[in-house]
């Protein structure tokens, strides 16, 4: 099968071709329809998170259909269209695993990272961490939904009972999240890149009550931030917007050094909080919640020996919403 390979010698993918891969007993065999391109894969090609399982296929936003299970899967059938998201197995035995907190297992595999993901063909993906997916939606459509949504969907919840909510970067995460959160009937105040009237004016079409730069002050203060750059001197700018007793919630796997703050501006029962990968519970929530908020994402389709130039369009913010590849 053709593959997108990262072999850690240079800071781009190689396409080849790469042996079928079959599945062990409690694995399936996807073929793959799309698979999103995340921030995460620059973070992963870039040498921010350490330590990839080389030579690694990226991808973690898949889409496709059964093609074999393996002899002890029972709960999934050949034809069937799944998702694969980040986390794609965990020890199920260590403290966090036991306490409903899969997310933070000690003994984690991450698809596209530790674990082979979807700038392919094909690939084989653990069946009880895979969600059974709409039939007829467009599968490219569906693609962001399996990070981007469900990140943003897992820093909502973790802002709590919010009227109004600011988001920093508005790229593909942000664009899911600002149509659930209009369809929740939260305010949405869009941060963006100085300057960058494309993407507030994106913004605003997607629902947002106001958008402007991220050095800009917002016409009213916010019970929540959800922070998407990667950029952590956003985090104290936050702070100064969000009202007592709000939070600023970091949504990305990897940001810069936050820089120093007074604490008077944290005192009030402020409060900084990490997102940490995602839950099976999270997307079980998450994708019909999608479907019933009638959430359109919007995507640029690339075919898979263009994955670079993805890459290099999410890099340099050339894109509104998100990209996908299409084997």
């Amino acid at each position: 099968m053709r593959a997108m390979v990262f072999d850690g010698r240079k800071r781009e993918l190689e396409l080849r071709d790469v042996p079928l891969p079959a599945p062990k007993a409690n694995q399936i065999l996807i073929r793959i329809e799309a698979c999103g391109v995340c921030r995460t894969d620059l973070h992963v090609i870039g040498g921010d998170l350490k330590g990839p399982a080389l030579p690694l296929i990226p991808g973690h936003e898949i889409v496709g259909r059964v093609e074999k299970t393996g002899n002890a899967v029972s709960n999934l059938r050949p034809g069937q269209r799944v998702g694969v998201p980040w986390l794609g197995h965990t020890c199920g035995s260590c403290d966090f695993c036991t306490t409903n907190r899969e997310n933070l297992c000690d003994f984690p595999g991450f698809t596209g990272y530790t674990i082979n993901g979807g700038y392919a063909e094909y690939c084989v993906a653990d069946a009880q961490f895979v969600f059974p997916l709409p039939e007829r939606a467009e599968a490219a459509a569906l693609a962001p939904l399996l990070c981007a949504g469900l990140i943003g969907y897992r820093s909502l919840r973790l802002a709590g009972d919010v009227s109004r909510l600011a988001i920093y970067g508005f790229g593909a995460a942000a664009h899911i999240l600002c149509q659930i959160a209009r369809y929740r009937q939260i305010e949405i105040y869009a941060f963006t890149r100085d300057g960058d009237r494309a993407a507030q004016a994106f913004a605003r079409r997607l629902g947002a009550s106001w958008a402007g730069g991220s050095s800009e002050t917002a016409p009213a203060s916010f019970d929540a931030a959800i922070i998407f750059a990667p950029v952590g001197a956003l985090v104290p700018i936050a702070l100064k917007g969000v009202r007592k007793g709000g939070r600023v919630i970091c949504a990305g796997i990897h940001m810069s050094d936050i820089p120093g703050f007074p604490y008077a501006d944290l005192w009030q029962e402020r409060s900084i909080l990490s997102v940490a990968n995602l839950t099976r519970a999270d997307g079980e929530e998450f994708i019909p919640l999608a479907a019933e908020a009638r959430v359109k994402t919007e995507i640029a389709t690339y075919p898979l020996e263009r994955a670079n130039e993805a890459l290099d369009d999410l890099r340099e913010g050339r894109l509104q919403g998100a990209a996908v590849l299409v084997p």
